[in-house]
């Protein structure tokens, strides 16, 4: 029997033949140069065992991934080129020395698939649970980083790892940024028609409310501790209506990955009112990074308790020619009405314009912490 479809001629099929020939040889090629470059990569893991120096360093990640796609001239657009290049790094990562990367779970969590998508699929990957946990594991020794979130365009500041920051400040370092859009997804293994039951975080329900109202409008939003418990909580329900011979109704609005793991399929992708929803991470480290000439120094100060203070402190950093593109505070939790201010400067610790911003703002307060100087995020994932 002839393998070709009814509108494929034998042309078409000898030419298609041929193609995929060339297509296998290059694969061929492409497997024996990934090869060639994990040996050298084994010997640069031996280098580095040697001396002590970082197996992941976020500099050297943003020059491989900067000269990939700059090297490329199509047609595989720059996201995929980035792709590819994250995975060939996370094997590297395997061969040099095994790394464990703490974030907050559960697996699934959108702080999952951030650290999947930044650290690849060749290491380890350790459930913390809280923030506080991940910034205790790294500071212990027990991961090698961790990865936690910092901001949300929609729902911005994330006031448990502003106060982690605060508080590890000196003994935890950012070391890396990571932008990701979050797509939420509508997951079920019932009829779609008969979903009565959806469970997610609040916030996610707040970031999908006008498309729950359209397409949902009569069923019950039940919150749950996270987005990936939802998942699991819907298909507990849906079983044991099955149990019972009851029909099942019950949904969960989730990471894709999220569904990947639990095994529950996706029913709508995409349902966030907002398609720019996009959350910040901050990558943490007992090492410091080194600059790339695109950087960010982050930084936590309380200013002396008079008129202007905080002015003068900014006015430092106006007067060093240096942008500030982020700025929040939280109580102190030393005095009432006392504030503690977080802000992220275009820059790194170790230029000179820096440092003269960096000294000027210290005298006008009482603490100054730089919580780490780090290659600025120019993609979201």
């Amino acid at each position: 029997m002839s393998d070709q479809t009814p509108s494929e001629t034998k042309a078409d099929s000898n030419a298609l033949a041929d193609l995929r020939e060339k297509i296998d040889m290059l694969d061929q090629q492409l497997v024996a140069l990934l090869n060639q470059r994990a040996s050298l990569v084994v010997e640069v893991g031996a280098f580095k065992r040697g001396s002590g120096t970082p197996i992941y360093a976020p500099h050297r990640e943003a020059e491989v991934l900067e000269r990939a796609i700059r090297n490329s001239a199509g047609p595989l657009p720059a996201r995929t080129i980035e792709g590819v290049y994250r995975e060939i790094m996370s094997g590297s990562f395997a061969l040099e020395q095994p790394l464990r990367i703490g974030f907050l779970g559960p697996r699934g969590s959108y702080s999952h698939q951030a650290s999947v998508k930044q650290f690849g699929s060749s290491v380890e990957y350790e459930d913390l649970r809280l923030i506080e946990g991940v910034f205790t594991e790294v500071r212990r020794g027990h991961v090698n980083y961790g990865l936690v979130p910092i901001e949300n365009s929609i729902g911005g500041g994330i006031v448990e790892t502003l106060d982690a920051l605060d508080k590890n400040a000196g003994h935890v370092h950012v070391y890396a940024e990571v932008q990701i859009n979050i797509h939420h997804t509508l997951l079920t293994d019932c009829d779609p028609a008969k979903v009565r039951r959806i469970h997610s975080k609040p916030e996610v329900f707040a970031q999908c409310r006008n498309w729950l109202n359209t397409q949902y409008p009569n069923a019950t939003l039940l919150p749950d501790a996270s987005t990936s418990q939802a998942v699991k909580t819907a298909i507990d329900e849906n079983r044991k209506a099955l149990e019972i011979g009851a029909e099942p109704g019950s949904a969960a609005i989730a990471s894709k990955l999220a569904g990947e793991i639990h095994g529950l399929p996706v029913l709508f992708s995409r349902i966030e009112d907002n398609p720019d929803n996009i959350t910040r991470f901050y990558v943490i480290s007992q090492e410091q990074a080194k600059p790339t000439g695109d950087d960010k120094t982050s930084l936590v100060f309380t200013t002396e308790d008079r008129s202007g203070a905080l002015v003068e402190v900014l006015q430092a950093f106006h007067h060093a020619g240096i942008n500030l593109s982020h700025i929040d505070k939280r109580p102190s939790g030393r005095e009432n009405w006392t504030y503690t201010f977080f802000v992220d400067a275009l820059g790194h610790r170790e230029d000179e314009s820096m440092k003269q911003a960096l000294k000027e703002a210290e005298e006008h307060c009482k603490e100054l912490h730089i919580l780490g100087s780090y290659p600025r995020s120019t993609r979201i994932l």
